[in-house]
């Protein structure tokens, strides 16, 4: 297994795997309401079978190059992840998602796994298309697609049922030029 760290504060990028399921489950215990506001994580993982068997539908979108499921550990301790929710190297387009405990926020920790994943996306697989799918209430998750360097694309008004409620989402997307160019302002080119 590889670990890529995500700087100096001891936080790690690691694969969220099958036999990581109790430990996924106790961390969403811990922020369930804070993840679950705008994500259904904590609703499709209640106890450790339904834990293992969300892990294992990544697993198995992996195999089939379809999605991948990473976890982001603080010291030793798994506080929140990202992932391709969707993943078309055929057509060049990939969805990025994210999720954090309440105790970790703040810290970029997101922005930061998340450009490993969009470098990876973009210089190894050859992605052309990134996107982000967001609440438009969820003003963090806005916030990490513009620090992506993505533009807002359009509203999808009212188009995610979530606890009963009709959301807006937001799409935003970066293209592999933009990218390219962002990371170099960055001064990660």
């Amino acid at each position: 297994m590889f670990a890529i760290s995500l700087g100096d504060d001891g936080a790690e990028l690691r694969p969220l795997e099958p036999w990581h399921a109790e430990e996924y489950l106790a961390h969403l215990d811990r922020s369930r309401e804070h993840i679950g506001r705008y994500v259904p994580l904590p609703d499709r993982a209640t106890d450790v079978p339904s834990a293992r068997a969300y892990l294992q539908r990544y697993a198995d979108s992996q195999a089939a190059d379809a999605g991948r499921f990473y976890g982001i550990w603080l010291d030793g301790t798994l506080v929140g992840g990202v992932l391709f929710f969707a993943f078309d190297a055929a057509q060049g387009t990939c969805e990025l998602g994210c999720w954090l405990e309440e105790s970790a926020t703040g810290r970029g920790l997101i922005t930061r796994a998340l450009r490993h994943l969009v470098d990876w996306a973009v210089d190894v697989r050859g992605i052309h298309r990134v996107e982000w799918h967001a609440a438009s209430r969820n003003t963090a998750s806005l916030a990490v697609a513009q620090r992506l360097g993505m533009q807002r694309e359009g509203v999808l008004r009212e188009s995610f049922v979530h606890r009963g409620e009709r959301l807006d989402m937001e799409v935003w997307a970066v293209f592999a030029p933009q990218w390219r160019t962002h990371r170099e302002s960055l001064g990660r080119g």
